[in-house]
């Protein structure tokens, strides 16, 4: 009798996920979390509040300047975000 072939930890949890359908929770939550990777730790100390609400994500941030400069780069924030968890998770961002 062969054994099967090895997989990778990665894979079965990933494949656990899917089967499971909580692979778009799991998403929004690495995206969250990947924030502060993508914008840096001084966006990332302005950011006070961040959660996603079918594929919006919200993020309030304390300073008004930092938050319309932010603005301008929604649609490159988005495709980092999206690039960095492998996934298309947030459609849209607000500010708040």
């Amino acid at each position: 009798m062969r054994r099967p072939e090895p997989q990778l930890l990665a894979d079965i949890i990933k494949e656990k996920l899917m089967t499971d359908g909580i692979e778009s929770q799991f998403n929004e939550q690495r995206v969250l979390y990947l924030w502060s990777e993508v914008v840096g730790p001084g966006v990332n100390r302005y950011t006070t509040r961040r959660f996603i609400d079918r594929g919006v994500l919200h993020l309030y941030i304390s300073s008004a300047s930092l938050k319309s400069e932010l603005s301008f780069m929604r649609p490159k924030l988005i495709e980092a975000l999206n690039k960095a968890v492998g996934a298309q998770v947030v459609t849209e961002i607000q500010f708040h």
